[in-house]
């Protein structure tokens, strides 16, 4: 079959080892392990994305070292029991032809003793910024011990059926920490020059290859800009990839960019930066080596892959958030329905974000992500869930697959739900009372480097019209509209009501002389109000909202302070990694921060604020205030529909304002109310 990514689908040799194409899910952390085994879960996500196409598939780290254990649920490649969990992830790839590498590594400083309760080892007794522990300065003795663990953990991923190796020396990696001059400052022969800063890495290199043989493949992963003064940088970072080369026992070179700490930000970056932002690394470390080169660094569909290819800045391309968005993604560029990928949005929520708060991986997309193991079908009326209500009106018995389905709002829940009910059999109706579709989360795509949020409602609007759903825009219901369809089910997705806290009552958006006006984060995205002037932007949410209206006001030249009762201003920020790039722009931009506030009172042009950790309180003239404030659950009509003995559910915002994910999953389980 002809199609429009030529050099994405050739294969390609890394080594022994020969790759169907181009593609590869790197390595990232998931959190399923068990016990620190490879689980089931392990199996089913690297299985689907297998199926899916995907060329190359390598594995989340494995831990080299008993001392290296930085997060809770994370696979212990040294334990000996891990081979047998290995060989259900191999062979469940090898069947869809794909290839499949273990990922090797020990984080060093990058790590707590928390779980081990061991000390840390690092080439020098630095703290990490993120971690704050000083490691153990590792002696003669350590180090013969992590270059002989490497190759023993190899070897047991080798016995597992592994096709390839691929030896982590980048972002959270003690090689890194080794290789760069942030992080060792030793004076023998471990610290100093390039060459002897490289030492660690070569030494494992030749023990691994001598471990696992020449059947099968080893690779390298590097950091190509640490990005931190006087960090590694590019031209450092050409001449490791040299020495990795010359050992020639090396058969590709991955990349990365950043440090899993201080620069975090860079490597799993959001949708603030640019697609393709990191691409500078893997153009000059190929011009200097002639190995292949792996690329990575927000690719989000299958034309961005095949364009660096094709102009030689890479010979493969890392996607690991777009194939956790859309399994398929791969299968779908090589059949020609590239527009039928689900686009990841970088929003980071669901798959950085849950990491940082040790739980399994997720995706804001794909309710399945993570739960491929689980039946498809699986019921879903339980107390605990989030459609537990409907037992009472439902007296717990499932609706027919043939059923007639109404649903009322096309936001996330309610495409969402349509999705859900018309794959499992239902006849679906949508009716929206504004002129398009999206809900909050189109206000939200209007601020400043929020854009791609929109690819979500395009995403789930196009898998209902490839399949004859299309919303009625315009349109109010009511119990007479609901009436009129005769439906079986009502799925209520109405989201919710902006308010405005105590103290603002009485005072609205007209800007009268010697008085404050009063707005809210929705009325400015949606163009009802253009506050200007002196602004304060008070932000009780600690999200998107606040920070993102705060800058959108800055750009038109507002004078804008945000205020927050949080220690910080976005504390949510930092799950999704948003925060660092948001606070160099917010400082270019003049924005002002006051933190730990709350605002007390209103009159006139003056705003009391309470320094709520200490009791101060101090007086400030604003012209306008814009209040990121906690809405309100739109349930009117779900109420209604209820007294009226209509069969109805409410999912997303319209049962309790919550983000965009808790709107995809409900709406998913929507389907499960069908037999």
């Amino acid at each position: 079959m002809t199609h429009p990514y030529p050099n994405t689908f050739k294969e390609i040799s890394l080594g022994p080892v020969v790759v169907k194409n181009r593609v590869v899910f790197s390595a990232h952390l998931t959190n399923f392990a068990e016990d620190g085994l490879p689980s089931d879960r392990h199996v089913a996500y690297y299985k689907a994305r297998a199926e899916g196409g995907v060329g190359l598939i390598i594995t989340e780290e494995l831990s080299t070292h008993p001392t290296d254990w930085p997060y809770e649920k994370m696979i212990h490649g040294y334990a000996p029991g891990v081979i047998e969990g290995y060989r259900k992830i191999t062979q469940a790839v090898h069947r869809s032809d794909t290839k499949i590498f273990a990922q090797i590594n020990h984080n060093g400083a990058q790590g707590t003793s928390r779980y081990s309760r061991l000390a840390l080892w690092g080439p020098s007794a630095l703290a990490d910024p993120l971690f704050r522990e000083t490691p153990r300065e590792v002696n003669e003795a350590d180090i013969d011990s992590i270059v002989s663990s490497y190759a023993a953990c190899a070897f047991q991923a080798k016995q597992g059926g592994f096709d390839g190796i691929e030896l982590q020396c980048s972002h959270s990696s003690i090689v890194r920490q080794f290789l760069s001059p942030l992080t060792n400052r030793r004076s023998d022969q471990w610290g100093g020059s390039l060459t002897n800063r490289a030492r660690l890495m070569l030494r494992i290199i030749e023990a691994t290859r001598e471990s696992i043989g020449n059947e099968i493949a080893l690779g390298v992963r590097l950091c190509g800009d640490e990005v931190a003064t006087g960090g590694l940088e590019i031209d450092e970072a050409v001449q490791i990839a040299k020495l990795a080369e010359r050992s020639g026992m090396v058969d590709y070179v991955n990349t990365s960019i950043g440090i899993a700490t201080s620069t975090l930000y860079a490597i799993e970056a959001s949708m603030a930066f640019p697609p393709g932002y990191a691409l500078y690394i893997p153009s000059a470390i190929r011009q200097g080596v002639d190995l292949p080169v792996v690329a990575v660094g927000r690719f989000k569909d299958p034309a961005s892959i095949e364009k660096a290819i094709a102009m030689g800045h890479a010979d493969m391309v890392g996607v690991v958030r777009g194939l956790i968005a859309d399994p398929d993604f791969v299968k779908k560029a090589k059949s020609n329905i590239a527009t039928s990928i689900k686009s990841c949005l970088s929003c980071n929520q669901e798959c950085v974000g849950r990491m940082g708060l040790n739980r399994w991986l997720g995706c804001i997309e794909n309710p399945r992500t993570a739960k491929e193991y689980l039946p498809k079908k699986e019921p879903v009326l339980d107390s605990n869930n989030a459609l537990g209500e409907i037992t009472k009106a439902f007296a717990v018995n499932r609706l027919s697959n043939r059923s007639k389905v109404l649903v009322i709002g096309a936001g996330p829940a309610g495409l969402q739900s349509a999705i859900s009910a018309f794959n499992n059999g239902a006849q679906v109706a949508i009716v929206e009372r504004r002129d398009k579709a999206g809900g909050s989360l189109a206000l939200a795509s209007k601020a400043p480097y929020r854009s791609e949020l929109s690819e979500l409602t395009r995403n789930q609007l196009y898998e209902l019209r490839q399949n004859g759903v299309v919303p009625t825009f315009g349109v109010t219901a009511d119990l007479s509209l609901v009436n009129s369809y005769a439906p079986d089910l009502v799925v209520v997705a109405t989201g919710s009501l902006p308010t405005i806290p105590w103290w603002a009552r009485g005072f609205d958006t007209s800007k009268d002389e010697g008085l404050t006006a009063v707005s809210e984060v929705s009325l400015v995205l949606d163009g009802k109000s253009n506050p200007s002037g002196r602004v304060l932007v008070f932000d009780k949410l600690g999200f998107h909202q606040g920070t993102s209206v705060a800058e959108l006001l800055a750009d038109r030249g507002a004078e804008v302070t945000i205020a927050t009762p949080q220690l910080s201003v976005g504390t949510d920020l930092g799950i999704t990694l948003d925060l660092e790039a948001w606070m160099l722009r917010a400082y270019k931009k003049g924005i002002k921060l006051e933190t730990e506030k709350v605002v007390v009172g209103l009159e006139g042009e003056k705003i009391t604020l309470l320094t709520h950790t200490t009791g101060e309180t101090v007086m400030a003239s604003f012209d306008w205030v814009v209040v990121a404030n906690h809405p309100l659950a739109n349930d009117s009509l779900y109420f209604e529909l209820l007294g009226n003995q209509v069969k109805v559910v409410r999912v997303g915002d319209s049962l309790a304002p919550r983000r965009a994910v808790n709107a995809i999953i409900e709406g998913d389980l929507v389907g499960g109310l069908l037999k």
